[in-house]
């Protein structure tokens, strides 16, 4: 594990459920281990952060010299009608304003905000900079298709993909956009939760059995290994 962590971890994983969002347990742990657990270096990207709750959390990993991109559109005008209905249903509430305010909570500064739809993150994050992207904006299949491609282009060559919503019922169009790019695009799964979805273009084998190995004796989480479309991954569970 890299030990060049330069911001405070969240000792106390409680303190983050004062933060309005979804972002639950099993991920969270997940996130700590893959984020210690990756030995390059490489910045950290999230595309949706709606109140905050998993920013706040990754900007706890940041390395010397790392830095942590959030693109949301908060309070902006939707670039279509769709996306406009989406966020009326789901998001009322979102502001920028809101963000930030819980973001200070736990950290001293901000991270850089991109306030804009995904599509504008290509222009403002260097290719192949990123060691993890994760994508939690529109549930909308040629949004988060879109999302999936760049994150490609921004990753570093081992980076990880986390997709949010990959398997709910209400967002069909995430999990078309997912396994499409697994059977078209070169993705390939690594382990899933009942929330995301963790992929990577790079080699797999080694996450794979790392994380296999540390979840064979986690007082929480536990593995079991599968096999889509002539790919190996593990799915997490809860003990």
């Amino acid at each position: 594990m890299n030990s060049k962590i330069t911001m405070n971890r969240l000792l106390d994983f409680s303190r983050i459920d004062e933060v309005e969002g979804w972002f639950f347990p099993a991920d969270r742990l997940i996130f700590e281990w893959l984020l210690s657990y990756q030995q390059s270096s490489g910045d950290l990207l999230e595309l949706g952060a709606y109140k905050g709750k998993s920013a706040i959390f990754l900007g706890s990993y940041l390395r010397e010299g790392e830095t942590l991109t959030v693109c949301d559109l908060f309070d902006s005008q939707a670039p279509d009608k769709a996306t406009n209905n989406e966020i009326k249903s789901y998001y009322p509430t979102l502001t920028r304003q809101v963000f930030e305010a819980n973001y200070l909570k736990f950290h001293a500064r901000l991270p850089t905000i991109v306030q804009g739809p995904s599509a504008v993150i290509a222009s403002e994050v260097k290719p192949r900079s990123c060691r993890l992207v994760h994508v939690d904006a529109s549930h909308l299949y040629h949004h988060v298709k879109g999302d999936i491609v760049v994150a490609r282009d921004l990753l570093t060559i081992d980076g990880i993909i986390a997709v949010d919503d990959y398997r709910s019922p209400h967002t069909p169009g995430v999990a078309a956009a997912t396994w499409e790019a697994v059977l078209t695009g070169e993705l390939k799964p690594v382990f899933l939760t009942e929330n995301k979805f963790y992929g990577s273009w790079g080699s797999t084998t080694e996450l794979r059995q790392a994380l296999k190995a540390w979840l064979a004796t986690h007082e929480v989480l536990w593995g079991d290994p599968d096999e889509v479309a002539g790919h190996e991954l593990i799915r997490v569970h809860n003990r």
